[in-house]
């Protein structure tokens, strides 16, 4: 009985070593949230920890997560650190229990880890960003050293029969949970208040006319097909491909652009009334990724408003190098650190470049690059379309190389035509169809049978199989591969016969269900034949090509014969 004591004793401080390890952990992280907030939300070890991740994961990777994981790869992420660090915090927790300084030793390491990767971030404000990580770090590693001290044997503890403070642990543990959860309630609360200033200058923004405004989309562009995509894409259906874990929210009312760098006579700041009292254009234009595939979602089609783009260059006197400018490349910074690379020569070719204000009526989403977004027609997003831009710095290819091309991407990247089928869907089965459009067979609605029309009401020709080939009656399955059979013919009044037999094509064919007006009729009972029917009407001037009208089948008593009607006699 003692040994098994002992044993349920020591799995008892095992478990709230490791549930030590995960409150230390929470504490830190929530205690970082609340020092980010008097920084900056990207500075926090969540955010920046991911960021550094996302900028040191190979490309291969990252098509992989984003083919998988689509528009929640940066969810996946988030949700991949925050299980990593609370694997990390229970054997920390352990070994603590064993080596007290050693674990909360640990707990420092897990924070400069932390600092590093807010600090070296691309955005990174300097040596401040990386203090919501510092601090967080001590407040966890304190934490941990007092937990753990409440499970250490001592000769003296309240509890002789376990050797250890079990009332002071839970008295200290409940405490810690407490005090890291409203911790880490004010630092979010705080967080989102600082993005509030950002949210009411954007719902504040009144887009003016554009002075240049877009051709209305013409009328048979919206088609009224079950399962195809709009013409126009909603912005919330819009795709979002990106390395932002944390959406920037920028206050206009405090954004600058400076446009600066080789071959600019004069540096140019703007805020963002500024671009607002410009004359603007408004274009539909189409935003693909390099990462879609045939088919894929990663493309989009809106009505976009702007500043011609070409114009500001102009003004701070940039030249594209085909007239002698020194610059070949314009390197366009986001808020967040992101640069893409765009040739000089695109964006002043004559296409409608520009610096986006609004999409489909509205000032651009935050999720969108609210207040301002680069777009350049024709080049994949990731050397083109910089959301959040806050500086564009002209520069040469072979002077600077922009994120995605230090990963190895192309430098120059113009939209390769594809396509897509909207429906039907993957794995969905489609109706079959005969030549006029008509579903039949696999797949028919029901009460629909070959042979008829959907209505039951007018007979109709039935598969052609082969030019050589046709059915003698109605349902027959047709003659024996290799022979052919003749055609069977029957009079109003005579006999069934088994040859077909040729009448003049001059004389008509008394019908007796169709209207005596003229109406041609000829048996044929081959495609051949038929053909030249056709062929014969045309030259006599009684058929006129109207689809569907131009001839009709019908089978009458096992009689297959071609309908011509004069031109004068068609609707």
């Amino acid at each position: 009985m003692r040994t098994v004591r002992i044993n349920r004793t020591a799995l008892t401080r095992n478990a709230l070593a490791a549930l030590s390890g995960l409150l230390a952990g929470f504490a830190a992280l929530t205690v970082a949230e609340l020092v980010s907030a008097a920084v900056r939300p990207e500075a926090g070890p969540v955010t920046a920890v991911g960021g550094a991740a996302i900028d040191r994961t190979p490309v291969q990777v990252k098509d992989w997560a984003i083919r998988t994981f689509g528009e929640n790869d940066k969810i996946v992420l988030q949700l991949g650190i925050v299980v990593t660090l609370a694997l990390f915090a229970v054997a920390v927790g352990l070994l603590a229990l064993r080596h007290r300084r050693t674990g909360s030793a640990a707990v420092l390491v897990f924070g400069a880890v932390g600092t590093a990767a807010a600090v070296s971030r691309p955005d990174s404000t300097g040596l401040v960003d990386g203090l919501p990580s510092l601090v967080g770090a001590v407040a966890g590693a304190l934490l941990l050293y007092v937990l753990v001290g409440r499970l250490t044997a001592r000769a003296d503890a309240p509890d002789a029969e376990t050797g250890w403070d079990r009332r002071g642990f839970l008295v200290a543990a409940t405490a810690a949970a407490a005090a890291s959860t409203a911790a880490g309630a004010v630092g979010r609360a705080l967080n989102g208040r600082s993005a509030q200033d950002a949210v009411a200058s954007r719902n504040a923004v009144r887009l003016p006319a554009p002075s240049s405004p877009a051709e209305p989309i013409p009328a048979g562009a919206r088609l009224r097909v079950r399962g195809i995509s709009p013409f126009t894409t909603p912005n919330k259906d819009f795709y979002r491909v990106d390395t932002a874990l944390v959406i920037p929210k920028v206050d206009a009312n405090g954004w600058r652009l400076r446009i600066h760098g080789e071959g600019v006579r004069r540096d140019l700041e703007f805020t963002y009334q500024d671009l607002l009292d410009r004359p603007l254009i408004e274009r539909e234009i189409t935003l693909c990724c390099v990462s879609n595939e045939v088919g894929g979602p990663y493309i989009g089609h809106a009505r976009w408003i702007g500043v011609p783009l070409a114009d500001l260059l102009k003004e701070a006197g940039v030249k594209p190098p085909s007239r002698g400018g020194r610059a070949d490349q314009i390197i366009a910074r986001s808020v967040d650190g992101m640069t893409l690379g765009t040739p000089v020569e695109d964006v002043m070719d004559g296409r409608d470049a520009m610096l986006a204000l609004g999409m489909n009526g509205e000032p651009l989403p935050f999720v969108h690059g609210f207040p301002v977004r680069m777009l350049v027609p024709g080049l994949y997003g990731y050397v083109s379309a910089c959301k959040w831009i806050e500086e564009i710095e002209l520069t040469t290819f072979d002077a600077y190389d922009a994120y995605w091309v230090k990963r190895s991407w192309a430098r120059e990247a113009p939209i390769k035509t594809q396509s897509r089928i909207d429906t039907p869907k993957p794995f969905a089965r489609p109706e079959a169809c005969d030549g006029h459009g008509r579903r039949s067979g696999l797949g028919a609605a029901p009460g629909h049978r070959e042979g008829r029309d959907p209505g039951g009401r007018r007979p109709l020709a039935p598969p052609r199989s082969s030019p050589s080939r046709t059915p003698s009656t109605p349902g027959a399955s047709g003659p024996t591969p290799g022979r052919r059979r003749p055609a069977a013919t029957r009079s109003p009044s005579g006999p069934r016969t088994g040859r077909a037999r040729r009448r003049p094509r001059s004389a008509p064919r008394p019908s007796p269900t169709g209207p005596a007006d003229g109406t041609r009729w000829s048996s044929r009972s081959t495609d051949r034949r038929q053909a030249r029917v056709r062929a014969d009407a045309r030259e006599r001037g009684e058929l006129e090509v109207r689809g569907r009208r131009q001839a009709r089948v019908r089978i009458d008593g096992g009689l297959i014969a071609h309908r011509i009607t004069p031109v004068s006699a068609l609707p």
